[in-house]
């Protein structure tokens, strides 16, 4: 098994190579960088645009590999690393390509450019491969540097509390074995825009997140109860007006990494976000772990 991550040269930065190289030296086993460089078109020309086309994409093949090699040299010289070159008309294609032949554990991809650093951020790739694809995969978010020791050092899971999301919690179980970290369950607790009319009065909202909190809390410790976690498992109530004020409520440390459920699509593993999972994506401050439905 690997790590793969996809790195092209001057798109998105060297953040994806930071979080392949925590994931894989904390999972004990090799990196692929895979590099989708274009495809031309299957028609030949009578001008030598077909041969500058191909010299464009070696040279940016090469200077991709050049780049991911001296990144990743930097922070572990000792990883055992491969070099892949994938052209396809699509980088999602592409990678799903790679993905096919490598069968990575994970594939890592970057957060788009256009977004905050520290943010996570779904460009049209990422947007594509969380459809389509068959491996977990994890987005770093822009400016992601990786931790201090240069390892994952904790996993959370997070879970809306309700039936059909407990295989989230039985499968981190089962990945935080694997990474040899401990894990958390954290439950988001939110008050969205509007509960009530105005009318009803802020107390009345206050009151409710309080009730959900509270039901929350009672839904984790059942975890420990029903022996789906272990008694050591940290768990955790975050509450907030908005999204962004329940994942600030985590508590987050250093090398924390941050896995989400997702639905399967029409009975098939693969990778779909429902509306809160996009919303937790959107708005953490960690390196985000989307698991198949």
């Amino acid at each position: 098994m690997t790590v793969a991550v996809g790195y092209l040269a001057g798109k998105g930065g060297q953040s994806p190579l930071y979080l392949a190289v925590e994931a894989a030296k904390t999972l004990k086993t090799s990196l692929a960088v895979v590099t989708v460089v274009p495809r031309p078109w299957m028609t030949p020309s009578l001008a030598r645009v077909d041969a500058e086309f191909a010299e464009y994409a070696n040279q940016l093949a090469i200077r991709s590999a050049a780049q991911a090699r001296q990144c990743i040299d930097a922070v572990a010289k000792d990883l055992d690393v491969t070099y892949h070159t994938v052209a396809h008309r699509s980088a999602s294609g592409g990678l799903l390509e790679a993905v096919a032949d490598l069968q990575p554990e994970v594939l890592i991809l970057g957060s788009a450019a256009d977004g905050k650093l520290g943010q996570v951020v779904i460009g049209s790739t990422g947007d594509r491969l969380l459809h389509s694809s068959p491996v977990p995969m994890a987005i770093s978010p822009r400016g992601y540097r990786g931790s201090k020791i240069g390892v994952l050092t904790r996993i959370t899971a997070a879970y809306p509390g309700t039936p059909e999301t407990l295989h989230v919690v039985e499968r981190v179980v089962a990945l935080g074995q694997r990474l040899g970290v401990p894990m958390r369950v954290v439950t988001f607790a939110v008050r969205g825009r509007t509960m009530y009319p105005p009318e009803v009065g802020l107390h009345a909202e206050d009151s409710i997140l309080d009730q959900m909190a509270a039901h929350a809390r009672e839904t984790l410790a059942q975890l420990k109860t029903d022996g789906v976690v272990g008694q050591d498992v940290d768990l955790q109530v975050a509450v907030g007006n908005g999204w962004d004020e329940a994942l600030d409520d985590a508590d987050w440390q250093d090398g924390d990494l941050l896995a989400i459920g997702t639905s399967p699509v029409g009975g098939i593993a693969r990778v779909f976000l429902g509306s809160h999972g996009s919303k937790i994506l959107r708005h953490s401050p960690v390196p985000v772990l989307v698991l198949p439905g």
